[in-house]
């Protein structure tokens, strides 16, 4: 497993309901969540390693969200 961490701009509820079933119909995440109270809006994303760091990216820009790699 593997534990991917993001930095957003998904700041609601209304949001993140929006991306919703993108992660929760995708084969490789096992389990996602978007910490709204954070400075970052950091979406944490467990997933299998098929799943790489640009699949997220290209995921998440798609519907048209800013995101970047956390690091460490």
């Amino acid at each position: 497993m593997e534990l991917l961490l993001f930095r957003t701009d998904i700041k609601s509820k209304k949001k993140v309901k929006s991306i919703k079933s993108i992660f929760n119909d995708h084969i490789d995440i096992l389990n996602w969540s978007i910490d709204l109270e954070d400075i970052d809006n950091v979406l944490r994303i467990e997933a299998t390693k098929s799943l790489s760091e640009q699949d997220v990216l290209d995921l998440v820009k798609a519907q048209g969200f800013y995101i970047e790699v956390l690091s460490d």
